[in-house]
């Protein structure tokens, strides 16, 4: 026997649209790509062709930079030079590993027949620091310049490379490793007037005074620290007092046997 739906019309009509509601279809979840006009979409492509070269442009120069310095320059950006045309002048750089290991670091210049460094390369060990010399030929002024307004475009680029301990330096390691190599600074030449005292002259004669000292200091032989240990535990001194007296003994045989 069926049995009649006694429901009124309006609870079927409620039933119906409950039915509904939980077949609806999310816009957020899917299919928002059709609702999306060709205008808009020309749009967004457009702006991202042309954000991209510029983005590229940014990551590749972000990729030249070092994550972090491994070195620290005194001074930081430029070379002092005094101001003496037609003569050979000198500069001068204090270079400090600041890093956690060792560091090698190279000059490089974009006048290599007029400038030179010393020394124009190292390894330095973690804290160790070094003063390097820089010297330049200055050009005599041309077409009635005054000394002080002669631009100099020679500049000058300090690049550093993470070694493993110690080590001696040879300028084929940057060559080797070059996706490593960091370009710490470009340095920037600035002359002083000799004539004219100022802190920067001052400094830089005290940095020049400090690098001399350093290159001397490197020339003496080291000091005697007292008998060496050489063989199978001789001693030098002990060595020669032992030859000393058997060729005494030698002569006085010689003597005796006359």
């Amino acid at each position: 026997m069926v049995i009649p739906d006694q429901r009124s019309p309006a609870d079927k009509t409620n039933k119906n649209n409950n039915n509904k509601v939980w077949g609806f279809k999310l816009p957020f979840l899917g299919g928002s790509d059709a609702n999306t006009t060709p205008s808009s979409s020309s749009s967004s492509s457009s702006t991202t062709a042309a954000t991209t070269p510029t983005m590229m442009m940014h990551h590749q120069q972000q990729s030249l930079l070092p994550t972090r310095r491994r070195l620290k320059l005194d001074p930081a950006s430029k070379l002092y030079f005094p101001y003496e045309p037609g003569k050979q002048v000198r500069s001068a750089i204090r270079i400090k590993n600041t890093s956690k290991s060792h560091v090698a670091f190279k000059f490089q210049t974009t006048a290599p027949k007029s400038c030179f460094m010393r020394p124009p390369g190292a390894i330095l060990a973690p804290g160790e620091s070094i003063i390097a010399t820089v010297f330049k030929f200055v050009e005599m002024p041309e077409n009635n310049e005054k000394p002080m307004e002669q631009k100099s475009r020679v500049k000058f680029k300090i690049m550093s490379l993470k070694v493993k301990g110690v080590m001696d330096y040879v300028p084929e390691l940057f060559d080797e490793q070059k996706d490593q190599v960091a370009i710490e600074q470009i340095l920037r030449v600035i002359f002083l007037d000799p004539e004219r005292p100022n802190p920067t002259l001052e400094k830089l004669k005290r940095q020049l005074a400090d690098a001399d000292a350093a290159v001397e200091a490197r020339k003496k032989p080291p000091e005697d620290a007292g008998p060496r240990i050489i063989g199978e535990g001789l001693v030098i001194d002990e060595w020669k007092e032992r030859r000393e007296r058997y060729l005494a003994r030698q002569q006085g045989e010689g003597v005796d046997s006359v």
